[in-house]
């Protein structure tokens, strides 16, 4: 037996939660990203597993997953954890880390490079200066 939700969150909460618009949260429910909300009185009510998975794709567009992969991991989770799915939905996310590492790695060589130019800035301001 399943636990009853704890949440039950309109859309200007789950707006609000997740850091989304309530516009994006119609959208991405629109375009799949999201399943079919429940309703209550026409109105969405947003669950504990709503939340979690709006907290999920937050992250995944946060670290530049195209939309185009997050659709198609949607629609491997709604198939379940058939061996196909589960295969193609780690592929997914070890592609996606990847790429995030990658991008971790050229953002640090950025950083050093920045660092030592703010060092040679320190050290032209630290000379006496001439008269």
């Amino acid at each position: 037996m399943t636990a009853a939700p704890t949440v039950s969150l309109t859309i200007a909460e789950a707006a609000q939660a997740s850091g989304l618009s309530a516009y994006t949260l119609r959208y991405y429910e629109q375009i799949g990203l999201i399943a079919p909300i429940d309703r209550r009185s026409g109105a969405r009510r947003y669950n504990d597993a709503d939340m979690r998975w709006l907290d999920f794709l937050v992250r995944l567009r946060a670290t530049g997953m195209s939309m185009r992969d997050m659709q198609r991991y949607a629609q491997l989770l709604r198939k379940g954890n058939a061996a196909a799915s589960l295969v193609e939905r780690q592929a997914l996310l070890e592609a996606h880390a990847e790429r995030l590492e990658a991008e971790i790695r050229a953002q640090r060589d950025t950083l050093q490079y920045i660092r030592k130019k703010i060092r040679t800035y320190e050290e032209l301001r630290a000379q006496p200066k001439r008269a």
